[in-house]
């Protein structure tokens, strides 16, 4: 559906700015020893999976509704869409299994500084995943064309 494809571009920021808010949140969190601080950075979390959920449907969507266009360009456009939804993927799981431990964690009262200390850890991961994600999407955007009406022409 091509509204979903389209929404690709807009919905792609969400996880990214919730993500990189988890990890500011996380460093905030560990050094000052803040509940409060620590609940938002497990709802920013909660909501970056959420979104990257989405932006990962409306991206294959996205995918399936070039797959015609793609025919009439270099293999290395689809290679570098490829490369970008497997690391797109690769973001999503990761992030959301490290949500699932840390509810599992907050839910058996087990976290302590040691996990604290894996999460920031963790989070510094989710980092570059984002960045790889990111990077491989503005190539294809900014370099090939890919999702604007002259990579359709």
């Amino acid at each position: 559906m091509e509204l979903l494809a389209n929404l690709h571009p807009v919905i792609v920021h969400f996880p990214i700015a919730f993500f990189v808010a988890f990890f500011l949140l996380e460093v905030v969190s560990f050094f000052m020893k803040k509940e409060m601080i620590f609940n938002w950075a497990t709802f920013t979390l909660g909501a970056g999976v959420a979104t990257a959920l989405i932006a990962a449907l409306t991206g294959n969507q996205s995918h399936e509704y070039l797959k015609p266009v793609l025919k009439s360009k270099p293999a290395l456009v689809e290679q570098l869409i490829n490369n970008h939804e497997q690391f797109a993927t690769l973001t999503l799981w990761f992030f959301a299994a490290i949500f699932v431990l840390r509810i599992y964690l907050l839910l058996k009262k087990k976290f302590s500084l040691k996990w604290k200390a894996l999460f920031l850890a963790f989070a510094i991961v989710g980092l570059y995943f984002i960045y790889q994600t990111g990077t491989l999407g503005g190539k294809l955007v900014f370099d090939f064309g890919v999702g604007t009406k002259l990579f359709s022409e």
